[in-house]
């Protein structure tokens, strides 16, 4: 998942980013609201992370910002503020979950995932196509019931595909979900590389190129499973 954290403690902060990237998810970090709102209408995020108590404009002064211009993506509220009617202030402002402080980052990771269930109307928690079989919690992929070990750039590669098995996605949308705001920039031909060897460790049916367009899913049949 591309996932937006806007936490003004940096310990916080830092720790939060570090546990979700150690599960395979490419994080953006930011300590202030002007900074994630910039963020949040240039780039494409699976879900964003909101604290509430943020120096200048509140969290759910954002919140209901970003829901009354249009942006759908799944928030999920981390706050120390844990009575029941600023649960609910939060939950009507347009959050899709809330979560009291302190948490387990096991925790955040699996409201994560049910919130991008949710969002993407899957009721699976294994993603399936064709022979193709993954495994959000785990970050384990299978061929049929082969094992297949792939790096954590080539999960997320595969898990951006899978998000969205019917479309062709360009090699922006896709670096988008590859690469956080804090790394260099990757080499040119990153995706390509990245592309060939989910073919070879796969299927060579598994990732379509659609020229001068992009790279989608292959046909769900494509390839016999072992």
């Amino acid at each position: 998942m591309r996932l937006l954290i806007l936490e003004d403690d940096a310990q916080l902060g830092e720790a939060l980013g570090a546990g979700l990237r150690q599960l395979g998810h490419v994080v953006d970090w930011f300590r202030d609201g002007e900074h994630a709102d910039h963020a949040v209408r240039t780039a494409s995020y699976d879900a964003l992370v909101l604290d509430l108590g943020l120096p200048r404009t509140d969290g759910l002064e954002w919140l209901r910002r970003w829901r009354g211009s249009g942006v759908h993506v799944p928030v999920l509220v981390l706050t120390a503020r844990d009575g029941v009617q600023q649960r609910i202030e939060g939950l009507d402002s347009g959050a899709d979950d809330y979560l009291i402080k302190p948490i387990e980052i096991g925790e955040l990771a699996a409201r994560l995932r049910a919130m991008l269930r949710r969002s993407t109307g899957r009721a699976q928690t294994e993603w399936t196509h064709g022979a193709l079989r993954f495994d959000p919690a785990t970050r384990q992929v299978r061929w049929g019931t082969r094992p297949v070990e792939l790096t954590a750039r080539e999960t997320a590669l595969l898990e951006a595909l899978l998000k969205q098995p019917q479309r062709v996605l360009s090699k922006a949308q896709l670096q988008e979900q590859l690469y956080d705001w804090s790394g260099s920039e990757p080499e040119s031909n990153a995706l390509e590389v990245h592309v060939h060897h989910l073919r070879r460790k796969i299927h060579p049916g598994v990732i379509r190129t659609v020229r001068g367009v992009g790279y989608a899913l292959g046909a769900a049949d494509d390839g016999a499973a072992p």
